[in-house]
């Protein structure tokens, strides 16, 4: 579809500005009823969804037709964490915001609307199949001396895809090898690609730049079925949500295969009686739910129709669409795993789950717009420091990565772990 096949969602916005809040009856405090990081930002309607939804409308009417640096600068800071389309659903008729952005995206992209640190990230990807330019021959190097099988040569049940923050950021790389050694002792048969895995390449969809998707889409669904791997097993909430939320969308699914994000993979090792904690961690922590782990790890669902005139001024898609409101993304795996392990007390912050607040690292926002990032990474850390806990947890290197760079640039101290690193901290390091 194009930004034009959206002209029903556009003309059917209230502007009610629902899209900038966590829901009313959801509030606990003034502090933290924002839901939108751009508009808590920028406080100017236009760095809201409804406010992007309106110049997507100008545009399709011809009453836009030439997009300015600033007008840039709104379609584009924006981490697109998908807490707009949540609350639009909630108090509106099936509306989809973010899939207008997206498409406003795309519109850019394809105009030359592109931001200088995105076009790099790009050809990145062409160079080295990674965002950061790193050599693609390096991207194994976090498994050495694991004796773990390659996928690329060998058959296995479990298929584990590192992403490309961790294979390159050597401060993750003993949260995969503890994750991979727990499947093992688990009795887990689980292979890796090596240097042969690729980008999942969400970030560069959501930038824009919608083929390389569907390339890296290609690439990926036919190494897994090459492997002969019925599980997927992914450690970034990016590769999540792309594998399981954008590659359905476009057409692109593994049949027969389940795609399971480590927190998933280890919720179910737990109840099973395969992972067992020894030892105590006595901590106050509080969870952070990464965007692409939940509201927009949902999984997707292809739809093909139309837009049809059925009443003299009713215009709906037809068949209906569905209903992406974020509540099948993953949010209790994660938790039962933390209240699982000895010692742990979990505190959970006001914005949680479904209306958890964003980190700011997501779809190009942290390279485009570091100011940005790093406002919403400060936000979600004072909102974590508010519950009382002595540490933030997550499940995303990308989150953890913005929320350590950020206190770092602050001076202030908290921890921040993967919980992986509890998970192995419990199990005793083995």
């Amino acid at each position: 579809m194009s930004l034009q096949d959206y002209h029903y969602e556009m003309s059917h916005c209230h502007r009610c500005s629902y899209c900038k809040f966590i829901p009313y009856q959801l509030m606990k405090s003034h502090r933290f009823a924002y839901g939108c990081p751009s508009i808590a930002l920028r406080n100017f309607h236009a760095y809201s969804a409804g406010g992007r939804v309106i110049m997507s409308h100008a545009i399709v009417t011809g009453r836009l037709t030439e997009i300015t640096e600033t007008m840039e600068d709104v379609v584009f800071e924006c981490s697109m964490c998908g807490a707009c389309q949540t609350k639009c659903r909630t108090y509106n008729y099936n509306l989809n915001p973010m899939e207008v952005m997206q498409e406003l995206r795309t519109h850019c992209v394809e105009r030359g609307n592109i931001k200088p640190e995105h076009a790099m990230m790009i050809e990145n990807l062409k160079k080295e199949d990674n965002v950061f330019g790193e050599p693609k021959g390096r991207r194994g190097q976090w498994a050495q001396g694991l004796d773990v099988k390659d996928i690329n040569t060998e058959k296995a049940d479990v298929f584990f895809h590192a992403g490309c923050r961790i294979s390159y950021d050597e401060e993750f790389w003993p949260v995969a090898r503890a994750a991979i050694k727990i499947m093992r002792k688990a009795g887990a048969d689980v292979g890796i690609a090596g240097k042969d895995e690729a980008c999942c390449g969400g970030r560069a969809y959501q930038m824009g730049f919608k083929t390389r998707l569907t390339d890296y889409a290609d690439d990926f669904i036919g190494r897994v079925k090459a492997s002969g791997a019925r599980t997927v097993v992914v450690m970034c909430s990016d590769c999540n949500g792309a594998f399981k939320h954008h590659y359905a969308r476009a057409g692109k699914k593994l049949e027969h295969v389940e795609i399971l994000h480590i927190s998933e993979y280890l919720q179910r090792l737990v109840r099973e009686g395969r992972v067992a904690f020894k030892r105590t961690v006595p901590m106050k922590i509080t969870y952070h739910d990464p965007c692409n782990l939940g509201r927009m790890g949902e999984p997707g669902i292809p739809w093909q129709g139309e837009y049809r005139r059925l009443e003299p001024h009713i215009f709906a898609p037809v068949p209906e669409k569905p209903m992406y409101i974020g509540l099948q993304g993953c949010y209790e795996p994660p938790r039962e795993i933390l209240k699982a392990i000895p010692g742990i007390e979990l505190i959970e912050m006001e914005r949680n789950r479904i209306n958890s607040w964003c980190c700011g690292a997501g779809a190009g926002a942290l390279e485009a717009y570091e100011d940005f990032a790093a406002f919403s990474a400060a936000e979600r850390i004072d909102e974590a420091r508010s519950t009382g806990a002595e540490a933030l947890v997550t499940a995303c290197p990308w989150c953890e990565r913005n929320f350590k760079d950020t206190l770092k640039k602050t001076g202030q101290a908290m921890g921040v772990y993967d919980i992986m690193e509890l998970v192995d901290l419990a199990m005793g390091g083995e």
